[in-house]
């Protein structure tokens, strides 16, 4: 006897589109539950899942209907996921770094990176990152390695002269230098 789910993969492969929302309807509490357990978010998880589904739905022909949709439909979840974290990070890291030129009340440092839902948005943060690679690639490496160090891995100042070889008052005067010179290159 074929299953009804069974009957619905073969189907939905084929780009049926009822036959995929009633895999959507069988599987979206499991797979919410799993991106929100992943994201630590129930706003966050809600998008990713959406996603997940718009992606499977652009995918839907690629899909091997002998293999389990859950598994399949899983992995595109995963690599949702995957992308979200990568984004908060790097959100992160441009916010560490520009609230450090800016400046913490500055209201540009506290605006930079927030989780926006706009394309312009997120048009402007990739722009604004893209400039700040930029800017980071000129810095000489004297510069470059206390800002990344304290910036990036949260190193603190002693345990930066020590991997430089330097002191202590040299890894300020250079993260200062640093946060200077992307001020002026990223005009802020």
């Amino acid at each position: 006897m074929i299953h009804r789910h069974d009957n619905d993969r073969w189907k939905a492969a084929q780009g049926d589109r009822r036959a995929f929302s009633a895999l959507m309807a069988a599987t979206s509490s499991d797979l919410y539950r799993f991106i929100r357990r992943y994201v630590g978010d129930a706003h966050e998880a809600h998008d990713l899942l959406q996603e997940t589904y718009a992606s499977a739905w652009l995918a839907i022909r690629r899909y091997d209907p002998q293999r389990p949709f859950e598994i399949w439909l899983r992995s595109i979840a995963v690599n949702k996921c995957r992308d979200w974290g990568r984004k908060r990070t790097v959100r992160r890291i441009v916010r560490r770094i520009v609230r450090g030129v800016m400046g913490l009340d500055a209201p540009e440092a506290l605006a930079v990176g927030e989780d926006t839902a706009g394309a312009e948005d997120r048009l402007d943060d990739r722009r604004r990152l893209i400039e700040l690679d930029r800017a980071l690639a000129d810095l000489p490496a004297t510069l470059k390695e206390p800002l990344l160090l304290a910036a990036i891995e949260g190193r603190s100042h002693a345990e930066i002269a020590g991997i430089l070889g330097v002191t202590t008052k040299a890894v300020e005067t250079r993260i200062a230098r640093a946060r200077h010179k992307l001020s002026l290159a990223l005009n802020v």
